[in-house]
């Protein structure tokens, strides 16, 4: 693909595997799934769900800008949780990032997440 460009930014976390930040292709990007890391130091955030998908959600507007974007252009985020309990902060907390109207999106309660966090957000910007 000639159009296909990968994007990063020092202002989200290293990916932790082989994969990138995000792709884009033409005006939609891929935003791979971000957990609660700290750019830079990588520390892990940890305890109340807020301040963790605070981070999360901080981490994806990173690469969202760096990808031409911001998350207002996200057209579908999926949510993965360990605890269905955290549903209502999370939503609470997305709203402080997102404006309406908001993207499709799905949450699933998931078995164990990447270094043993309680979620991961993923999206698809249309950009």
């Amino acid at each position: 693909m000639t159009n296909r460009a990968i994007i990063s930014t020092p202002n989200a976390p290293e990916a932790i595997g082989p994969y990138s930040q995000a792709v884009k292709v033409g005006n939609t990007v891929w935003l791979s799934g971000q957990i609660p890391l700290v750019p830079g130091s990588m520390e892990l955030i940890t305890g109340d769900i807020r301040a963790q998908a605070r981070q999360v959600f901080t981490n994806m507007a990173a690469v969202a800008e760096a990808a031409g974007g911001t998350l207002n252009n996200a057209v579908k985020i999926n949510i993965s949780l360990t605890d269905m309990a955290d549903f209502g902060a999370v939503n609470e907390v997305m709203t402080e990032f997102l404006q309406p109207p908001f993207p499709a999106r799905a949450c699933v309660q998931v078995a164990g997440l990447p270094k043993g966090v309680a979620i991961e957000v993923e999206a698809i910007l249309a950009v």
